[in-house]
């Protein structure tokens, strides 16, 4: 059943399901990422995430929780967009090092679109005057903010150099 949007308060329950749906593909995509990845640090980082990952999901389900609406019944197609996209680099003929530089770059791309996302719906539910959800959006994007910045140290200090050595071959 499609949402008919016509206020804010239903523009945020959209975005909710939508971050219900991106995290949820994200639940099925971190193993397959982690399982990807050759560094040991990078792989740890998204088994890290996956269990903030599950947070996220049940911070959504507890607002939702106090909405008349369920969490699914939505799919995020920027979400599905952004892992098809990873998964089609990660199918080349890739060496490792460059695979693990290729599965960075795919991981903060999903990260700055759930941020972006995060940050839509803290703003909606902070003028709706839903300081609780504002929140636990909050907590969320932080989490986002730190797994990106996890990343982007892991890809400077030491996984593009790596990848660099194969530019000449």
């Amino acid at each position: 059943m499609s949402l008919k949007i016509d206020s804010l308060e239903k523009l945020l329950i959209h975005e909710l399901k939508d971050l219900y749906s991106a995290e949820n593909q994200i639940l099925e995509a971190l193993p397959k990422m982690q399982k990807a990845a050759t560094n040991a640090e990078l792989q740890q980082a998204f088994a890290d995430h996956l269990l903030e990952t599950k947070d996220h999901v049940k911070r959504l389900e507890q607002i939702l929780s106090q909405t008349e609406y369920e969490p699914g019944g939505h799919k995020c197609m920027g979400m599905a967009g952004l892992i098809k996209e990873g998964e089609d680099v990660l199918k080349g003929d890739i060496d490792p090092e460059v695979r693990d530089a290729a599965v960075v770059a795919a991981a903060q791309r999903i990260e700055h679109y759930e941020m972006a996302g995060y940050g839509t719906a803290r703003a909606f539910a902070e003028k709706l005057g839903k300081k609780e959800w504002a929140d636990l959006l909050q907590e969320t994007l932080n989490e986002e903010g730190q797994a990106n910045q996890t990343l982007t140290r892991l890809a400077e200090r030491s996984l593009n150099f790596l990848a660099m050595s194969f530019t000449n071959k």
